[in-house]
């Protein structure tokens, strides 16, 4: 009877995991339409009510894809996966709004057998690696608070290089003339995007919630020293995951982080269309939220095709160790080349558009995805047998990272590969319990609800 009934919770809850995909399905379209209704992006895509019809017929193609969603383990590649698999989609729905020349024919297959490769590794390659080294219990105990110390001291040396509280309109000036040594620079994206993430789950997973809120303040220290939307929305971005955890399942906090701030901002549209709430503010949380978080690393995606379908491929020179043996057709770093082509600004972009379309082209793009899903799938092992809820709030900034940097950036310079040492290293006992729950009989239920 038992058995019973957790069978039919877990179906419940898989039904609910999909239910609520396809409606976040559902809501990305509807903000994408406000998006390409009003020619957000002139030169790259236009406005043309006639192609609404092919765009929605795109994403329905896709959209099956999501299933795998409802129904396999949580996991680091799962948290990875659904936030590359929205930004397809927006991709699906741009293209038919395309002002750009390249092939688009041949983009979209690239596009959905890339997606598909990425996946299918980053979904299901969850087995755990033997643990050849163990951090002491007490040790790891520790280690969160020393985090802090070290990022507290990082803040204070940064303050002494550049230290500026400007508004978000005056951001990117003021950014142009930080001068960071080689060794703070990626001390403060290391810091503010893995270590400090990591040791906020530490301290929530184990209820120490007054040092969990001090790591949120120090968070936010680093928008002065460096001037970027990350440092600035990621504290506020972590509270609202471990907020949405404590109430719901993880997989079910995944999709609810998108659907949630993407639902609100499509209400927020609808109000000002009414004269309910100003213009001015309502455009600010849905360009910042809508635009930038969900359109822009699709858009990506338009211009890479558009710019490397006449323009040599880079072979993954941008990677700096690559241009240092093999010839590069590219003497700046690859935003800096798109910022000079495109009226964007520095447009960064996912490993499907760096390591994929800029890399190596469209037809090997998949190849490459398949290759980027295993350096994934490789997080979901060095994880495994964590508590769910640790590995989604301590790689909670990572999506919006990944989704705007290559892989390789986010490896090195942003500390996703630290981070995967971390869950390495870190003691299953000091989570025996919810360990325990996460390999128990129906442990894909019972795990979700310890995280």
């Amino acid at each position: 009877m038992n058995d019973r009934i957790t069978q039919l919770e877990l179906g419940w809850l898989q039904a609910k995991l999909a239910l609520l995909a396809y409606a976040h399905i559902v809501v990305c379209c509807v903000s994408l339409y406000f998006i390409t209704a009003v020619d957000t992006f002139p030169g790259v895509t236009g406005i043309d009510q006639t192609h609404v019809t092919a765009a929605i017929l795109n994403v329905l193609a896709f959209s099956p894809v999501v299933i795998l969603f409802a129904i396999v383990r949580f996991s680091f590649g799962y948290l990875v996966g659904f936030y590359f698999y929205m930004m397809i989609l927006g991709y699906l729905w741009l293209i038919e709004f395309s002002l750009l020349d390249y092939d688009h024919r041949l983009a979209l297959v690239s596009i959905v057998l890339s997606g598909f490769a990425f996946l299918a590794p980053a979904l299901f390659i969850t087995a755990p690696v033997r643990q050849a080294i163990v951090m002491p219990a007490r040790a790891f105990h520790m280690m969160p608070s020393v985090i802090l110390i070290a990022s507290a001291a990082i803040v204070g040396i940064g303050a002494l290089y550049h230290l500026k509280l400007v508004d978000l309109s005056e951001m990117y000036k003021y950014r142009a003339e930080i001068e960071f040594p080689g060794f703070l620079r990626y001390a403060t994206s290391i810091a503010s995007n893995a270590l400090l993430p990591f040791a906020f789950a530490c301290f929530v997973v184990s209820k120490r919630n007054w040092q969990a809120a001090i790591t949120l303040v120090l968070m936010v220290l680093f928008y002065p020293i460096m001037l970027t939307k990350m440092a600035l929305f990621a504290p506020f971005w972590l509270l609202l995951l471990a907020l949405i955890c404590k109430l719901a399942e993880v997989r079910l906090t995944t999709i609810l982080s998108l659907f949630l701030p993407v639902f609100v901002g499509v209400v927020v549209v609808f109000l000002v269309k009414t004269g309910v709430i100003p213009f001015r503010p309502g455009m600010v949380y849905f360009g910042t939220v809508n635009n930038r978080m969900i359109a822009i690393p699709s858009l990506a995606l338009e211009v890479y095709n558009n710019y490397f379908s006449a323009h040599p491929l880079t072979h993954f020179c941008q990677i700096n160790v690559v241009k240092l043996v093999a010839a590069c057709a590219y003497d700046e770093p690859i935003w800096a080349v798109m910022a000079k082509a495109y009226d964007l600004g520095a447009f960064n972009a996912s490993l499907f558009a760096t390591e994929g379309i800029a890399s190596v082209g469209l037809v090997l793009a998949p190849l490459s995805a398949l290759g980027c899903g295993l350096i994934i799938a490789l997080g979901n092992r060095l994880s495994a047998g964590l508590p769910p809820r640790l590995v989604l709030l301590s790689a909670g900034v990572l999506p919006h990272v990944l989704l705007n940097v290559p892989l390789s950036t986010a490896l090195l310079t942003n500390g996703t590969g630290l981070l995967f040492l971390l869950w390495y290293v870190t003691p299953r006992s000091a989570f025996e319990q919810t360990a325990a729950s996460t390999t128990a009989p129906g442990g894909q239920l019972q795990g979700a609800s310890a995280g």
